[in-house]
């Protein structure tokens, strides 16, 4: 008998069957990583074919029938789902996160973040950092810019797609803030600066340079700044930018004269002028013109010959605001003589010397004007009736203030005359005259008395007004009021402030759309009539269940309160939307 021979040994032998089996008390969650390419999971795809099978499969019969089991390990599945605690991760990712939808408002360059992409700060997306940022004002985007280079790369593009910028320059700073802000906006379109330094040609060359499509320019100067910029200057930047379509600019003393010539420009808005000794318009496709001169007793600027070069080399105007003590018939005559065909706006301020022959001239013109503004002006009650038989059919919008010869009569008479009228601005036309003489000689210590041969309509008068489109009304100043009677249902706007002689027993207001009653000045009995008044409705439709009889009709006990909010919820409860409707409630506002 043969001696014991040694068993054959097994391929994949106990030790290969006891690293198979061993229990694995190590990490027991997958790697971060992927199997195929080593990058991380998060926010990855691999493209590399799965690798096949490192172990071999046996082939030969009598290994395969000598192997008692075969033990082949299973490839570990991707964590998809796993997520950490206090991350930015969604509740949901998809693998496939190349959709236009995510990325549209992102992926405008080449280089631009994809959806999902993370920065590294904070572990926000790409996408939604950029609409964080896009969000910021200009000094705290430049602020952000400085955190990491994911926060900088962000902020650069948002810089490169703004297409509008309203900044405020500082008064310590240089024209270098202003400059390199604005150089970082190749794509602006229109631009917005108030400036709380000086502002001189060198920040007109800058805007020049940087932002060659810019369509719009506003500059707004403060108490502190002044304005350098002259009128060739200006006309210079104009002539350059042939996509400017609208220019406002305030401070404009040092302009002396220029001469615009723009085929593109539409608006054009300048302020504080003074003394311009040449005022050249070319401009074939201006609609809108704002000319607002300083107040001072030396101002000179001819504006004869000013409106009548206008007309000429303007013939698409629409609207006209021109602010200046010295307008005069003669300057209307050259406004109609220009026949604007278009024009829809007239505002002529402050003319003390435009009677009521100019309203006539201005009436036979221009018979399509929406908006009439003759404040300052010296007509009379015989004007508003030109103007009311001029436009009754266009006019919604007229402005009277500081007119001393209006009454309460020729306000009624245009409320009754113009079906269309929605603003109406009567502010110091109704006031007492000896009034603000006694105020203006209050320091002197003589005994003044009234004079004998004082106007007397300028006193207690009474004014009734009953529209039904008036939705803004302004009485600002009017002291020779007593009385007032509003029937509007659709005024939302109401001004009484300085109406001191109004007495509270001889208001009603009957607007039950009013939202805002400025009432400062007046006395505190009328105050307290107009709330009362303008919070009736209000009032009654929340105290009318607030007591309630017994059934036996004996006495009236207090309702309770949810009782009482539950009538409410029944009484304005929309039925349409199935939400309460926000109950307009009257503003009262009293310094």
């Amino acid at each position: 008998m043969q001696g014991h021979q040694p068993h054959p040994a097994t391929p994949g032998g106990a030790a290969d069957f006891a690293v198979a089996f061993r229990p694995n008390n190590g990490k027991k969650r997958g790697s971060y990583n992927c199997g195929r390419c080593g990058q991380p999971k998060k926010g990855h795809i691999c493209h590399l074919p799965p690798s096949s099978s490192s172990a071999a499969t046996p082939t030969d019969s009598t290994s395969s029938a000598a192997t008692p089991i075969s033990v082949s390990r299973p490839p570990r599945q991707p964590y998809t789902r796993l997520r950490r605690a206090l991350s930015f991760e969604d509740a949901a990712e998809s693998e496939n996160e190349n959709d236009e939808n995510n990325s549209a408002d992102v992926a405008r360059e080449s280089d631009d973040v994809a959806e999902n992409e993370v920065v590294r700060s904070g572990e926000l997306r790409g996408s939604c950092l950029y609409e964080v940022m896009r969000r910021l004002a200009p000094m705290e985007l430049l602020i952000a810019a400085k955190v990491c280079k994911g926060w900088r790369d962000t902020s650069k593009r948002i810089w490169k797609a703004a297409e509008e910028l309203r900044l405020r320059v500082p008064v310590r700073s240089q024209l270098g803030f202003a400059g390199s802000v604005v150089r970082k906006c190749p794509g602006l379109l229109r631009l917005s600066l108030r400036m709380e330094s000086d502002v001189d040609a060198t920040m007109l060359a800058c805007i020049a340079f940087s932002c060659p499509n810019l369509q719009s320019l506003e500059i707004f100067t403060s108490d502190s700044s002044v304005n350098r910029i002259t009128g060739d200057e200006l006309s210079r930047f104009v002539a350059d930018k042939r996509c400017l379509s609208s220019l406002r600019m305030e401070g404009c003393g040092n302009l002396g004269g220029f001469n615009i010539c723009s085929s593109s420009l539409s608006t054009l808005l300048l302020s504080n002028l003074h003394s311009l000794t040449k005022m050249v318009f070319n401009c074939p496709n201006l609609k809108e013109i704002s000319l607002d001169f300083c107040r001072q007793e030396n101002e000179c600027t001819d504006l004869t010959t000013m409106v009548d070069g206008l007309g000429r080399s303007c013939p698409r105007l629409q609207n006209i605001h021109i602010v200046s003590a010295r307008l005069s018939h003669a300057v209307v005559l050259s406004l109609t003589a220009a026949n604007l065909r278009c024009l829809r706006m007239l505002s002529l301020v402050l003319g003390t010397e435009i009677t009521d022959a100019s309203v006539a001239s201005i009436a036979s013109s221009y018979s399509n004007l929406e908006l009439l503004d003759l404040s300052g002006s010296s007509i009379s009650d015989s004007g508003i009736g030109m103007i009311c038989n001029a436009f009754p059919d266009t006019l919604s919008k007229l402005l009277l203030a500081l007119c001393p010869n209006i009454t309460s009569s020729g306000i009624q008479f245009a409320t009754a005359q113009l079906p269309l009228l929605e603003l109406m601005d009567c502010g110091m036309t109704i006031c007492d005259m000896y009034e603000q003489d006694l105020a203006s000689e209050e320091d002197t210590s003589t005994d003044l008395q009234k004079p004998p041969n004082s106007k007397v309509h300028l006193m207690y008068q009474k004014l009734i007004i009953k529209h039904g489109r008036l939705k803004r009304l302004s009485l600002w100043g009017c002291s020779g009021l007593d009385a007032l009677y509003l029937n509007c249902p659709q005024l939302n706007d109401l001004n009484l402030n300085l109406c001191k002689n109004l007495h509270p027993e001889s208001m009603l207001i009957q607007c039950p759309n009013l939202e805002n009653v400025h009432a400062s000045g007046c006395q505190n009995m009328l105050i307290k009539t107009i709330q009362d008044q303008v919070c009736s409705d209000t009032g009654a439709s929340e105290n009318r269940l607030t007591f309630k009889r017994l059934a036996d009709g004996s006495k009236r006990v207090q309702v309770p309160q949810f009782l009482n909010q539950q009538v409410t919820c029944e009484v304005y409860h929309d039925k349409e939307n199935g939400k309460r409707p926000c109950k307009r409630r009257c503003t009262l506002l009293v310094d």
